[in-house]
């Protein structure tokens, strides 16, 4: 008997054929034989069914319908990993919040069977919330060596730096998680040293894009890796998650090129004034374009912000940015050397209120002042969400007299996200069965789902997701399954979870209405009024101008003390209750607002 590879062998047009090899009898294993239909020797049917494959779990704790806080896990054969670990920035609602980081629940509930985290790249929203995952756990960490060089910064700012587990991966590298395997592969994004990831598991292979692009002149590293996509596509792709950022932007990213070509306009236009350049952090490849052309114009190069200041050290420490000597000098000498000889490069290109940008356009900055003739470029998309305030910044600076160039006005930046063309690029290359948009608002993930069906993807095989969404898929099925716990945890200074939502919604109330303080002694035998009650108003009312106001509002109190006194009442919840609704409908009435009101009763 000849094995179904060698008959293929010995296939051709007989022509120089070699003989068959000899059917060699191996007594090990039965033998069948042609006449038997599919019969073993002793008439045992043989099984002709294919063995049916595992199914792979993919649960989603963040980066669905949001921007940031990406984090999915994939779960087969009981073993688990983590993809990416972000957090996320507050948005207007979010009152003294820091930060927004994934619920990571699920994650301890299951750390036993967790295998390791699997890093794309560097940016903050998946990167961010490492921190605070491993405060509690120890998992180790598989990333490319500027993605662990930031990940190591910020562990480091939390003494966590010597307990990790880093593991340095390049492109084309396999690591092995469990049963399941992982491959890294190059893509174009707007930080070095980003991947994609190539999941092999016994369900079916995997693709998931992370943040990319396709970028044919990128200015550092080599083109996206698209031969090892069509490579993947041809041996066979069960499902693509990809990112969907720009799924709402027909055509293609330009390419970075074109931000080298409109700075050197620019710096031609500005050159008698100082030029400040508002950029991400984490754009390294744009900050080396701003060394470039500064040292091209023979300019020196000052840093401002704290996490520019990081990110441009660990770059340099790994060979990321290539400055020439005697290029950059200290922010401290930046007025030693004329507005015409100086760039500054610093962050706040989203408008944070407490960003270096903001501070200066507010006056507010320790070391740099702005004003008339300053050249001052914004070079950064709004992130949704921050059109407001980039637009506040803006105004201010244009208050100050400085000139400001914007993205709108020039092309000063261009994505690190693949625009609708290169989403169907990606999407014909790797041909997978499943589809599942990641990384983007409802809008982002229905445009690109819409984007796969319009290829010829049918709807049945195109999921959209929440975040706490799981998904359960195989070769002859993908299914949603029940959600598991998952969210948003809020950071406020040191306390990690413990303002929520009803936190954030007293102090919207407070910050909206303002707050009614009303302190009252109550005697400790019979309960009636011994002192008080005395009104306090913080951000109610001017005082000085509504002392009428409050005489009423104090009269309100007490007779619902007295009312309380007089019903034999003496549960200081329903007193208290009692005085909150009286008092709000007194001042409702009087001036259509509703402060919160907080009666503080003390026993005398």
């Amino acid at each position: 008997m000849v094995s179904d590879e060698n008959s293929k062998k010995n296939k051709g047009d007989g022509k120089n054929q070699k003989a068959a090899p000899q059917k060699t009898h191996t007594p090990n294993k039965p033998e069948f034989h042609k006449k038997n239909n599919g019969k073993r020797k002793n008439n045992v049917k043989i099984d002709k069914k294919k063995i049916a494959k595992p199914s792979i779990k993919v649960m989603f704790l963040g980066g669905l319908n949001e921007i940031g806080k990406n984090i999915t896990l994939f779960e087969c054969n009981n073993d688990i990993f983590i993809l990416d670990c972000g957090m996320a920035f507050p948005d207007g609602d979010m009152l003294g919040v820091d930060l927004v980081i994934p619920d990571f629940t699920y994650i301890e509930k299951n750390a036993d069977r967790i295998k390791g985290i699997v890093l794309t790249h560097g940016h903050e929203d998946h990167i961010g919330s490492l921190p605070y995952l491993l405060k509690d756990q120890n998992f180790p960490i598989y990333g490319t060596a500027l993605t662990l060089g930031l990940v190591g910064n910020r562990l480091k700012e939390h003494n966590l730096l010597y307990k990790t587990k880093m593991n340095e991966v390049k492109p084309g590298d396999v690591i092995k998680l469990g049963c399941m395997s992982v491959e890294f592969i190059h893509v174009n994004h707007s930080i070095p040293d980003a991947v994609a990831v190539a999941i092999s598991s016994p369900a079916g292979t995997l693709v998931h894009t992370g943040d990319f692009k396709i970028d044919c002149t990128p200015t550092a590293g080599g083109m996206i890796d698209l031969a090892r996509f069509a490579s993947l596509g041809n041996e066979g792709v069960l499902a693509l998650f990809a990112d969907s950022t720009n799924a709402d932007r027909a055509g293609y990213t330009m390419t970075e090129q074109k931000v080298n070509e409109s700075f050197e306009v620019l710096f031609k236009r500005a050159e008698k004034s100082r030029i400040i350049i508002a950029t991400f952090a984490s754009n390294i490849n744009r900050i080396q374009q701003i060394i470039n052309c500064a040292h091209k114009f023979d300019r020196k190069v000052a840093f401002s912000g704290r996490s520019m200041i990081n990110y441009i050290t660990v770059a340099v420490e790994l060979g990321y940015l290539d400055i020439p000597n005697n290029v950059v000098i200290d922010i401290n000498l930046l007025n030693k050397y004329s507005s015409e000889k100086v760039v500054l490069i610093t962050t706040g290109s989203q408008g944070e209120p407490m960003s270096a940008l903001s501070r200066m356009a507010y006056s507010d900055h320790r070391k740099v002042e702005v004003g008339v003739g300053d050249f001052i470029i914004i070079s950064a998309n709004p992130i949704p969400g921050n059109e407001k305030t980039v637009g506040a910044v803006v105004d201010e600076l244009l208050k100050l007299g400085c000139e400001v160039v914007y993205e709108s006005m020039y092309e000063v930046h261009v994505s690190g996200h693949a625009c609708q063309e290169e989403l169907k690029l990606i999407q014909g290359l790797i041909k997978p069965k499943y589809f599942i948009p990641v990384h983007g608002e409802q809008k982002h993930l229905a445009k690109h789902a819409a984007l796969a069906k319009a290829m010829g993807m049918e709807s049945s095989n195109v999921f959209i997701g929440d975040v706490g969404s799981v998904i359960e898929i195989n070769e002859d099925y993908m299914k949603e399954l029940a959600k598991v716990q998952a969210g948003k945890i809020f950071v406020d200074g040191l306390g990690v979870g413990d303002v929520g939502s009803i936190v954030l919604r007293d102090r919207k109330h407070l910050g909206q209405d303002g707050l009614i303080i009303v302190v009252a002694g109550i005697d400790e035998y019979d309960g009636h009024v011994i002192k008080g009650p005395d009104i306090v108003s913080r951000g109610f009312v001017y005082v000085r101008e509504s002392e009428l106001l409050l005489d009423e509002i104090k009269k309100c109190a007490l007779n619902a003390l007295e009312d309380c006194y007089e019903d034999n009442i003496t549960e200081w919840g329903v007193i208290k209750n009692r005085i909150k609704d009286e008092v709000s409908k007194l001042i409702y009435d009087r001036t259509r607002r509703n402060p919160m009101i907080l009666p503080i009763l003390m026993e005398v």
